[in-house]
């Protein structure tokens, strides 16, 4: 069915209101090719795409297609699956909780049971809850990090990771097969504000509310990660840290676990407020030094060292600390990451609780830093692809196997996740221990950017640069196809002058030397090229799994962190210019 079929279907359905018959009648040519054209892509990490109509777009329709496939494939496991569920959550996005009670309707019509949250959460909390109440699979609606006007589905397995590959090929032949209209809900007349506040309460056939009790389980789990609660009982009246949600879902969570803990915690309060505009952003991302400028704007006039943000779904942190001239500087994932994986390290060490066979992961595109440090305690490190669900994976390996035991794991990405409570990023948790490492070197008198500087004189002063190329309209993903064949196809020497000594394809799954050795990357199939440079510096490209983008990645090291700067930023344009 071409997109002009699919936009007349859409166009005749008496499910559609007259608002949105409106809507789709004022299209123009260029619009209903790009709303239409295609189904919106459902991968492991679910779906997201722009709201609007049609069918490669979120919508109602959509997210009632994709919620009519998951309950096939879970009736197809049998009884006992669908009876025990689905946890659903969702953010504060345009649309998440209409999005939410629709999914809703459509399993209890299903006879799946649900188990909706009662007013917005983050991912950590859904992937918790997940586990806790024994779930067969989880919904999150939220797109994230993106822009206002778009919204996502991502889908859990029953280990609270991102369903797995051959999980998600069984849903998305469901949902092949599902049409867009006719779908069957619930007839109930419960909404999102009707449900606000009740905990454990059955609002419809096989549809039950949860709240407080799973927030409470959820505080109780992450705090028993705390490393150094004398440090924060000593200093955390003290220490004075401005964070913000950025009008999302981390307000309750990380206020609550904070407050819990005795720290010295100031909101910014025109960024408390759930807003699906993210009116007082550009875009509601931490990773951008304009996301978090209001809340350095605050620490400067109350005189406070750290700045924590967190995006609309919590499952990422950014951070802004002094610098050795008391200007605030904002910290990249990589540093992040780093600076939590020596902490939690250290500490364990200090207290006598690192494990003989202790093991952190990260992704391909992460800095080899962490590696460094970790192979300073003797614990291992593992790389894995990009997505969290790999670092998941990881932590149900060792749990069944025992081989390691698993302390930390980071994106560059600015997401991480420490405890096994959940199986995907939690900032909540980031910011928790991020909130008390400030505490812990403030007891011994140091600062956090102090410790840094330390770490780089140690190990090298490395530095990671990334950049994208986004590729719009329906012809873009065939565009990033043939950059990325492009780049496979060229034979690389020397980059900025450094010697290339091997490319790994993770589409082959093969490394290849310089020397004519080759060996396998270990790793699944992904849309990835790596460079490894002489000294231990590398490129990456790969397109991204969520959004029309390129990615570019580069990292370097040297003894100064000019020369690190310099050499990463060179290459980093030097694999770009290949593209254009």
């Amino acid at each position: 069915m071409d997109y002009k079929e699919s936009y007349a279907l859409w166009l005749a359905s008496d499910e559609l209101t007259a608002t949105e018959k409106a809507e789709l009648e004022k299209m123009d040519e260029n619009t209903r090719k790009e709303c239409f054209w295609n189904p919106l892509e459902f991968g492991t990490a679910g779906m997201r795409g722009v709201i609007d109509l049609g069918t490669n777009r979120m919508n109602r329709f959509t997210v009632k297609r994709a919620t009519k496939g998951l309950a096939d494939y879970i009736l197809s496991l049998g009884a006992e699956a669908a009876a025990r569920g689905v946890v659903i959550a969702y953010d504060t996005r345009r649309f998440s909780k209409e999005f939410a009670v629709a999914a809703a309707k459509v399993l209890a019509a299903n006879g799946v049971a649900v188990r909706l949250f009662e007013d917005v959460r983050p991912v950590p909390v859904c992937s918790f809850a997940i586990r806790k109440t024994d779930a067969v699979a989880g919904i999150m609606i939220t797109a994230s990090h993106n822009p206002k006007i778009y919204n996502g589905y991502k889908v859990y397995g029953d280990d609270g990771a991102q369903m797995s590959p051959e999980a998600t090929d069984k849903v998305v032949e469901y949902i092949s097969k599902t049409p867009y209209f006719g779908i069957k809900e619930i007839d109930a007349e419960f909404d999102a504000e009707s449900i606000r506040g009740l905990d454990n309460v059955e609002v419809a056939p096989f549809v039950t509310v949860m709240g407080a009790s799973v927030d409470n389980a959820y505080f109780d789990s992450i705090e028993k990660l705390s490393l150094s609660p004398d440090a924060v009982k000593a200093y955390g009246g003290k220490v004075r840290i401005v964070y913000t949600p950025v009008h999302g879902t981390g307000y309750m969570p990380v206020t609550a676990v904070l407050g819990r803990m005795g720290l010295n915690v100031t909101v910014v309060p025109e960024q408390a407020v759930p807003d699906s505009e993210f009116s007082t952003v550009r875009v509601p991302n931490p990773e951008e030094a304009d996301t978090l400028s209001m809340g350095v704007a605050l620490a400067d006039k109350i005189g406070s060292d750290v700045v924590i943000g967190t995006d609309p779904d919590a499952d990422r942190m950014g951070v802004a600390i002094r610098n050795d001239k008391g200007e605030f500087v904002l910290l990249n994932g990589n540093r992040i990451g780093v600076l939590l994986a020596d902490y939690i390290m250290r500490r364990k060490k200090d207290t006598g609780t690192l494990p003989a066979n202790g093991a952190i992961v990260k992704t391909i595109v992460t800095t080899e830093l962490a590696r460094k440090i970790a192979d300073s305690y003797g614990v291992a490190t593992f790389d894995v692809l990009t997505g969290f669900k790999f670092i998941g994976e990881k932590i149900k390996e060792w749990e069944a196997d025992g081989k390691y035991v698993y302390l930390f794991g980071f994106e560059e990405s600015y997401g991480s996740l420490a405890g096994t409570h959940a199986r995907d990023k939690d900032a909540v948790v980031a910011a928790m221990l991020f909130a008390e490492m400030v505490c812990y070197y403030e007891s011994v008198g140091k600062s956090v950017y102090s410790v840094l500087q330390d770490i780089f004189r140690k190990f090298g002063y490395f530095s990671e640069k990334a950049t994208s190329v986004t590729f719009g309209g329906i012809d873009g993903m065939e565009k990033m196809k043939n950059i990325m064949l492009a780049l496979r196809s060229r034979t690389y020497d020397k980059v900025e002058g450094t010697p290339v000594l091997a490319v790994s394809d993770f589409v082959s799954g093969i490394k290849r030397y310089a020397d004519g050795r080759e060996e396998g990357t270990e790793l699944p199939v992904t849309n990835a090229l790596k460079l490894h440079l002489d000294g231990g510096d590398w490129i990456c490209a790969r397109p991204s799994g969520t959004e029309p983008k390129l990615k570019f990645y580069a990292a370097s090291s040297a003894d100064s962190g000019e020369v690190a700067e310099a050499k990463a930023a060179a290459y980093l344009a030097a694999m770009k210019s290949l593209t254009e």
